[in-house]
């Protein structure tokens, strides 16, 4: 008996984890995707919102993904040349990036037994979820501490 081979809906997340310039106050921004994943279009257009929102520099920490790299990235490096630098960390170094403690926060405790209809549904309750956690200082706190990002914990209040 053939089986009917069909294609496995997703939602693909992209974030900002950020540090306001006074050292008293955490942020977190995001978009999703529904059935679509973040190419480096996607997430330069994505930043670039973020950057809109925020005042003053921004120091990005992210990894070498194909995401980061390309035209799109150095295009929007070159819109803000004053306000953001980026710096890349190795090659599978997910342990230093405090946003991959969302990741994980958000997969397998919050939604892990989450049985989602289909792609919207599943993008609705990401947002709830993420939403919730915007304002918890505390929580965000601790994404940044739980990573092995050797920054002094005197910067996070």
């Amino acid at each position: 008996m053939k089986q009917k081979v069909s294609h496995r809906e997703k939602v693909s997340v992209a974030g900002a984890l950020w540090l306001t310039p006074l050292r008293n106050r955490l942020g977190l921004s995001f978009q999703t995707i529904v059935n679509g994943y973040f190419n480096n279009e996607a997430v330069a257009g994505f930043y670039g919102d973020v950057l809109e929102h925020l005042n003053g520099p921004a120091i990005t920490i992210w990894d070498g993904g194909s995401m980061h790299k390309g035209d799109p990235i150095r295009e929007l490096q070159q819109r803000y040349p004053r306000r953001l630098a980026l710096e890349r960390l190795p090659a599978q170094a997910s342990e230093l990036m405090p946003l991959e403690q969302v990741w994980t926060w958000l997969k397998y405790d919050r939604l892990c037994n989450f049985p989602p209809q289909n792609a919207n549904q599943l993008n609705v309750a990401i947002f709830a979820e993420l939403n919730t956690i915007r304002e918890d200082q505390e929580r965000l706190q601790n994404f940044f501490h739980a990573s092995d990002l050797p920054l002094p914990r005197a910067l996070l209040f």
